[in-house]
């Protein structure tokens, strides 16, 4: 009886060929867009001291979350969870030498203990991007640009899309307005973010249980409906100016109930959302105390990160996915026969090194099993080297696509397999 394959752990993905393309198209749109605004790739360890988590992202992470085990030294490590205790560690330890502000971005692998689910996994990638050592609404616009811009290249529109902004420093202070205490704002914060996910009685009964008056929750709930608030804000004026003045203003809208992260964020706090399925893509905001906590001098910044997992489920609802285009940059070199091996692979190197990429069927068959491999893999030229093609100095040219085979001087071999190729 045959074994059954062994199983891939859960919440993890194998990438065939297919989905490491589009993972790559996606890396590409992510580097072209951070480097379009000058920020540096950078990238630090997958595994760090558990003791860096428990300092910078509290005890749900670390115990609820965090892959972790003791190594034969007997110390406490994990996979990474998340990147910012690792960045703040990276700058802290070469501070004095850094160049401010500091623009950096990195796609990396990471890992949570979640419960997998369409859009969510244990093993995913994430792009992160920061800008550190800058107080200022500026800095705070030029985020949520990128934000836009990263959008714009992967075709979502602000009809699909929005990046909804808050601010820390705007809610502390309506919130005080209206009688909330320093102790009662944890709890307004979580009552606030499910404004839109209960009914108004449901709802209404949470904020009553919180131990809330009743002049405090209809304060609250005025305060969630008035969208011209952010314009009290002199930060919120200036990012909005910033960002209409770059042309991104179609994307951005302030949303009062965008609240998560404030506990953790010191001003600006923004998250895209797919407006039509109501799926969170990204969020980040602004920090003042980076990285103080492990070690180094305060440094304020502003960033964000966007897992690859739940990006990818949007765009390809959306149909924005590119089609999976196999090795259509490549040339397959055919093997005639025993005889003529060596002259195909002299012929494979010299268009490699004409900068071609040669794929040179490893044994001798049939032509027309390695035309239908070409043609499985997505090449669209095969090239034929037969004992005629070298009495005459000549090479076969096979377009895969219409089946047509034209035989050209060996001279001009580079010239035709580009103009078929292009």
């Amino acid at each position: 009886m045959q074994q059954s394959p062994v199983q891939s752990i859960k919440g993890t993905r194998d990438f065939y060929p297919e989905l490491f393309q589009t993972r790559e198209w996606l890396v590409s749109k992510i580097k072209k867009v951070s480097e379009a605004f000058g920020y540096q790739p950078y990238e630090g360890p997958y595994l760090e001291k558990l003791e860096l988590y428990a300092a910078k992202s509290g005890d749900e992470l670390v115990k609820e979350q965090a892959f972790c085990f003791e190594d034969r030294g007997g110390e406490f490590i994990s996979l990474r969870p998340e990147l910012t205790p690792t960045l703040a560690r990276m700058v802290a330890q070469k501070q004095r030498q850094l160049a401010f502000p500091l623009r950096w971005y990195q796609f990396g692998p990471f890992w949570r203990y979640e419960r997998p689910q369409r859009g969510r996994s244990r093993e995913f990638f994430q792009w992160n991007i920061d800008l550190l050592g800058v107080n200022s609404a500026a800095a705070d616009a030029e985020m949520i640009c990128i934000c836009a811009a990263f959008f714009e290249s992967v075709g979502l529109t602000p009809d699909t899309t929005k990046i909804q902004i808050n601010h820390r420093g705007l809610m502390d202070g309506e919130l005080n307005r209206i009688g909330i205490v320093p102790e009662q704002k944890k709890d307004v914060f979580r009552l606030i973010d499910r404004r839109g996910k209960m009914n108004e009685a449901a709802w209404c009964k949470y904020a009553v249980d919180l131990g809330l008056a009743t002049a405090q929750i209809e304060g609250i709930a005025d305060l969630l409906m008035n969208s011209d608030l952010w314009k009290s804000s002199d930060d919120l004026a200036r990012i909005n100016e910033a960002v209409k003045a770059a042309g991104y203003e179609a994307y951005v809208e302030f949303t009062p109930t965008i609240i998560r992260g404030l506990d953790y964020y010191t001003g600006t706090v923004f998250e895209a959302m797919d407006i039509r399925g109501g799926r969170a893509l990204l969020g980040g905001g602004h920090y003042d105390n980076l990285v103080g906590d492990v070690g180094g001098e305060q440094l304020p910044g502003v960033g964000f990160a966007m897992g690859d997992v739940m990006i990818s489920v949007v765009l390809e609802d959306y149909g924005l996915l590119p089609d999976y285009e196999g090795l259509s940059d490549t040339v397959m070199v055919t093997i005639f026969d025993e005889t003529t091996q060596t002259a195909s692979l002299a012929l494979a190197s010299m268009l490699r090194s004409q900068g071609i990429k040669a794929s040179l069927y490893p044994e001798t068959e049939k032509l027309v099993k390695q035309f239908k491999y070409a043609d499985r893999m997505g090449m669209a030229v095969a090239l034929v080297l037969g004992p005629d093609e070298i009495a005459n100095n000549t090479i076969a040219v096979k377009d895969l696509r219409s089946r047509n085979q034209v035989e050209v001087p060996a001279a001009k071999i580079i010239e035709t397999v580009n103009k078929f190729l292009a």
